[in-house]
């Protein structure tokens, strides 16, 4: 699966506005395509069909399958970045417990909000890009959790092991079971996950 990334990994960015258009039109359509049919019934000749488009128009932006799964893990990546460092604001009057908490809701609301980036984040990675843009996320709301800690007077030891970052990976793993087995985050699993963090935290945070 992973041959089909070289050197193709991302897909070609339109300049022209027609072509941008086409661009979204694209990312949309295999969005829904996603939601309906899932990994097993996406194609490039399927998504054209719908569109009313060649398959060389699809083409054209996106070599491959993968690139077009890239580009919505990209996207979703960063709008639950963009959500939880927004969300991690109005936390800070919390104790740093209650924050954590706070953090798991948010992201588990968005997840479950969207069943595209469940499918595509937390189904696991489907390509290596989507892979390493899952790590890179995962090291800057690690880093979030880091400063929302200091600004509490709570700092932690420098790497190695990265301890934010582990932190933020307990959470997500957490979130990959429920979806593993549920289909969703449950309100039992975003409590687990959130119990997950702060017990590993507790060990370098004071009560």
């Amino acid at each position: 699966m992973n041959q089909a990334l070289v050197p193709d990994g991302f897909p070609r960015q339109p300049l022209q506005q027609r072509a941008k258009d086409r661009f979204e039109r694209v990312v949309d359509g295999a969005r829904e395509l996603l939601l309906e049919s899932g990994l097993s019934g996406f194609s490039i000749p399927e998504l054209a069909a719908r569109l009313g488009y060649s398959r060389a128009t699809i083409y054209n932006f996106f070599p491959t399958p993968y690139t077009i799964f890239n580009e919505l893990t990209r996207r979703y990546l960063t709008e639950l970045e963009q959500l939880l460092f927004r969300g991690a604001q109005g936390l800070l009057q919390l104790s740093w417990q209650e924050g954590a908490k706070g953090m798991v809701a948010f992201a588990s609301q968005f997840y479950n909000a969207n069943p595209v980036a469940r499918l595509l984040i937390l189904g696991g990675p489907i390509t290596d890009e989507s892979y390493r843009a899952q790590e890179l996320m995962i090291q800057r709301l690690g880093r979030l959790v880091q400063q929302a800690l200091a600004q509490r007077g709570i700092v932690l030891p420098p790497s190695p092991p990265d301890v934010s970052l582990l932190a933020v990976e307990i959470g997500t793993t957490c979130f990959r079971v429920s979806c593993f087995l549920h289909g969703e985050i449950t309100p039992q699993y975003q409590e687990e996950a959130g119990k997950a963090m702060i017990a590993y935290l507790s060990g370098y945070a004071p009560g």
